[in-house]
Formats: structure tokens, C-alpha cells, sequence
């Protein structure tokens, strides 16, 4: 595959201290099956180094460590939500980061999926925001506009990649013949925008993205975000109404004005048979100690208590189900 560069390992300063003893990966030991009561090792599965995945699923993972007894969890970087969940299905992950409408299409058993994939959640997070950048010299004012364009639609078995496609089409393009696609994570696809070799890249993730605030200061005026909000209505034709207009603040990258976009919410998956009791002790870390989630990535501020049953079509974990009806009465 053209244009690969080697997978970057920083994060955001911001994020060191709560992650530092937080991230790794590999899958769980024998004796700690998934929701084992007897406490062990929980693996994250999360998305790419300088995506918000990784980030929060890091602070997620320290929050375990150092208050749940016996546990010790670690947050894995990876392809994001097609991955995640194939991930949980084989047992190489314990808990996993998805988008909604990819988490949809798995428990349908559709689009990447063969069969109906037997997944819980445990709580709705944050919304991810569709970041669709351009080179400014390149001649791109729509999706259209694609057209014979070299274009990062996102690293494969991703969620970005899944949305990408699906703009593609509602812009009446095909995404297999009308496009150069260069399916890159995001630390790759910031270095071809910066070289030259791509023209446009998709990324769908929290806001801040490590990713695009780099190339974002590091390109200035040479690149700039397309508005793609014109395919909110196909979107939502043929796949429902997971998909929302949202708007990313110029204050997040430094752009002169806002940028309508469409958003997609986050759930944290488990597979289905997970440990109720596990399930609520993780949702109520999640909530009772947002704050130090928020320190680490300021998209955190957007898992919010009253959407966080909003998980449809997936069901949602038993104990994490009880664990969030407590926590509503109590606020």
C-alpha cells in the first residue's frame, strides 16, 4: 500500500500523565475471560494513536486499574470500529470503541458483516464529528468534486472508512471506480496531506483529533474543511436516523468560522454474556469520574448521563442498564 508511514506514538501532552500505565494491548490472559468476576487483565480495543479512541479508552483504562480491585486494563491502539468488533467476537478484546451505525450494521449482521454479531453496550459516549479536509489548491468545493481525486477514506475495517464510503455514494459516486482511495489510518493520511499525495482524507472521530489539529497547524490556509451536511438526507434515507448535523466550533482547529458537518455517536461495546456486575462498576467510574476523562481529551465533556441509554439498535448490558437508570435517579 502507497504512502504507509511509521505509526506515530505520541499522544497529546495533555493525556500523558493518565496514560502513561493505561495503554498497550494484547489479548487477555486465559484466566481472565471477558467479565471475569475473579478480577485480571481487560483489553481495550480503541482506534489510532492520535484519534480520541485511544485517548479516552486509555483514561477508561487507568480508571479501571486503579479503582476496580484485582483488574488491570489496558487500551490498544487499532483499525477503530469494524476491527474493535471483530476483535470482541474472537475474544482478543474485552471491551471495544465503536461508532453507532457501525455497531448497528453488526448486530443486523450487515454491510461489513456477515452474520449478526452478539455485542452489548454498555453506555452511549461522545458524538463523533465527519472531518472532511481538502488541499485548498486542489480544486475540491463539494463531495463531487472528488471525483479523480486522490482521497483517504480511512484506515480498512474503520468506522471513518465505513462513513466515507457512504458519503461517497450519496454523493453519487462510486467509491471502488471514481476515486484514487488510499485506505490510510490517520497518522498516515496527515503525512501524505502534508506531502502532497493525497487530496482530501476523511476522518471521523471526537474533537478534538490530535491528527487533524497537527495538520491543521502545520498546513494553515493550504487546506481547509468541506462541508458535507448536502448528504445528511440520503444518509438518513437509506440508513435511518443515527446520522445528526452537528458543527465543529473554528475555536477546535483555528478556523475562522464553523463548520457544519455531520456527527455519529460512540458506544462502549462488550460482547454479549459480559459480567453484569463488572458491566456497572465501569459505567459508574465512566460517569462518577468524567472529569478525569475530560483531562485527558475535552470530547469526554460530550458523554452525557440522559443520552446515554440512547444505544438502538444494540441492546444494552443488563448491569450497565441498572447501573444507569441508578445513576438518573441520583442526579
Amino acid at each position: 500500500m502507497k504512502h504507509i508511514r511509521a505509526l506515530r506514538l505520541t499522544t497529546a501532552a495533555l493525556a500523558i500523565g493518565l496514560l502513561a500505565t493505561a495503554c498497550g494491548g494484547g489479548k487477555q490472559t486465559e484466566n481472565t475471560a471477558a467479565g471475569s468476576k475473579k478480577g485480571g487483565r481487560l483489553t481495550i480495543a480503541t482506534g489510532p494513536t492520535t484519534g480520541v479512541y485511544y485517548q479516552i479508552g486509555g483514561g477508561i483504562a487507568k480508571l479501571i486499574s486503579d479503582n476496580l480491585d484485582g483488574y488491570r486494563a489496558t487500551a490498544t491502539t487499532t483499525g477503530a470500529s469494524v476491527q474493535n468488533i471483530q476483535g470482541l467476537g474472537a475474544g482478543t478484546y474485552d471491551l471495544a470503541f465503536s461508532l453507532l451505525d457501525t455497531a448497528g450494521d453488526a448486530v443486523k449482521g450487515k454491510e461489513s458483516f456477515s452474520s449478526p454479531q452478539n455485542l452489548e453496550a454498555l453506555t452511549r459516549l461522545y458524538p463523533n464529528y465527519t472531518q472532511v479536509l481538502v488541499r485548498s489548491d486542489a480544486g475540491i468545493d463539494s463531495l463531487k468534486d472528488l471525483k479523480g481525486k486522490r482521497v483517504s477514506t480511512g484506515a480498512p475495517g474503520s468506522g471513518t472508512e465505513v462513513i466515507a464510503n457512504r458519503l461517497l455514494k450519496a454523493a453519487g459516486l462510486d467509491p471502488a471506480k471514481d476515486i484514487s482511495a488510499d485506505r490510510l489510518g490517520l497518522p498516515e493520511t496527515v503525512d501524505a496531506m502534508k506531502d502532497g499525495t493525497i487530496d482530501a482524507l476523511f476522518w471521523s472521530g471526537g474533537l478534538p483529533s490530535g491528527g487533524i489539529t497537527d495538520l491543521t497547524t502545520s498546513l494553515k490556509k493550504d487546506v481547509r474543511f468541506l462541508d458535507v451536511t448536502p448528504q445528511l438526507p440520503a444518509l438518513n434515507k437509506e440508513y435511518g436516523d443515527v446520522y445528526q448535523k452537528g458543527s465543529i466550533p473554528g475555536s477546535v482547529y483555528n478556523q475562522s468560522k464553523d463548520v457544519p458537518t455531520i456527527a455519529v455517536p460512540n458506544v462502549l461495546l462488550v460482547k454479549k454474556g459480559f459480567d453484569p456486575d463488572l458491566a456497572a462498576e465501569i459505567v459508574n467510574l465512566v460517569y462518577e469520574k468524567k472529569s478525569d476523562l475530560e483531562k485527558v481529551n475535552a470530547a469526554a465533556a460530550g458523554i452525557e448521563l440522559d443520552q446515554a441509554e440512547g444505544v438502538t439498535p444494540v441492546p444494552l448490558n443488563p448491569g450497565a442498564e441498572k447501573a444507569l437508570k441508578a445513576l438518573a435517579q441520583k442526579s
